[in-house]
């Protein structure tokens, strides 16, 4: 099931979105992008012609196997239009019929770098910057347009740039019952370095540049191919773990806090008894009705799972909208 919790499409704040990939098997999945820059004094959206439709849209398609919906919302883009996508603030989804049954199209915004786009002519015979207003009169499907409406709300607001802070539970760790030496040492288990590799291709949708992470074996291990694949700086914390979080929860929150003001992307592992401190940290962050999102039950996320702030650049140490990914489970 998708259960995506979205505001209003043209200016209601924030944006959430809550993904159970497991389970979404009774619907046709699909992700992409709508990238965005400001050139000549205001916004510009990039539209795409797809001579096989002869429509004009966004980036998107369907979900490959074993993908999330970021994942497969970067590889569109990148297919599509040959740009590099990092990941912004998420957009209202759509929602329609097809032949093969319910379909659901997720949205991020995209910044858009100096890449110049290169559409692949299989797919895709022209692209265009244009100003929303052309977009809406370019746009062939009309389901098209809230995203759209959504994101330029956010431009005026001075609210679209944003930058992501990346919060992962470490993966599934051997029992407690199971294990006899210092909890520190106590590892993932063979599922949990699977979630690893996995939350590694999930993790790169935000492209973090930095690790802050507890010392505690698991947490390192959860962290390891991603660290691994991309060489971010790493930082490990005794004030994340769970004994010290326990004897001085204050000073865990402190800590916290000052990765919402990180000059860069950064991904947090920590340990499910931690978790209240993040959360409580996050809530007193979150703009408007954001915090609502959160979770609020014991476990807060499942092993593996992604926790995404996303922060505008012109409010520092806020948050706008949250995602929560479930975590890979083979």
């Amino acid at each position: 099931m998708i259960n995506p919790k979205t505001g209003a499409a043209a200016a209601v704040f924030p944006q959430t979105l809550t993904v159970h990939v497991r389970s979404a098997s009774d619907r046709v999945l699909a992700a992409g992008g709508i990238l965005w820059k400001v050139s000549d004094g205001g916004l510009r959206v990039l539209v795409i012609h797809r001579p096989r439709y002869d429509d004009w849209s966004w980036p998107k398609g369907k979900l490959d196997q074993g993908e999330t919906l970021p994942q497969c919302a970067v590889r569109e883009i990148r297919e599509e239009v040959g740009i590099s996508a990092r990941l912004g603030l998420p957009l209202p989804s759509i929602h329609y019929s097809v032949s093969a049954g319910p379909k659901s199209v997720y949205y991020w915004a995209v910044q858009a770098s100096d890449q110049r786009p290169k559409p692949d002519h299989g797919e895709v015979d022209k692209v265009a910057w244009m100003t929303p207003d052309e977009a809406r009169r370019a746009l062939t499907n009309p389901s098209d347009i809230p995203p759209l409406d959504y994101l330029e709300a956010a431009y005026k607001q001075g609210l679209l740039q944003t930058m992501p802070l990346v919060i992962t539970r470490h993966a599934k760790a051997k029992p407690r019952s199971q294990w006899t030496k210092p909890e520190g040492e106590r590892p993932l288990a063979p599922s949990g370095f699977r979630q690893a590799k996995a939350l590694r291709d999930l993790i790169a949708c935000w492209e973090p540049q930095r690790v802050v992470t507890s010392p505690w074996v698991r947490c390192v291990q959860t962290m390891q191919p991603y660290i691994k694949a991309t060489s971010p700086r790493v930082k490990m914390v005794d004030s994340f773990t769970e004994r010290a979080a326990k004897s001085n929860p204050q000073k865990t929150a402190a800590k916290f806090g000052k990765l919402l003001t990180a000059s860069r992307v950064t991904v947090y592992c920590g340990h499910r008894p931690v978790m209240p401190i993040v959360l409580d940290v996050l809530r007193s962050a979150a703009l408007n009705d954001a915090a609502g999102a959160l979770p609020s039950e014991d476990p807060y996320l499942r092993p593996g799972a992604v926790l995404v702030c996303h922060q505008p650049i012109s409010r520092p140490g806020r948050v706008l909208a949250f995602e929560i990914h479930e975590p890979f489970d083979d």
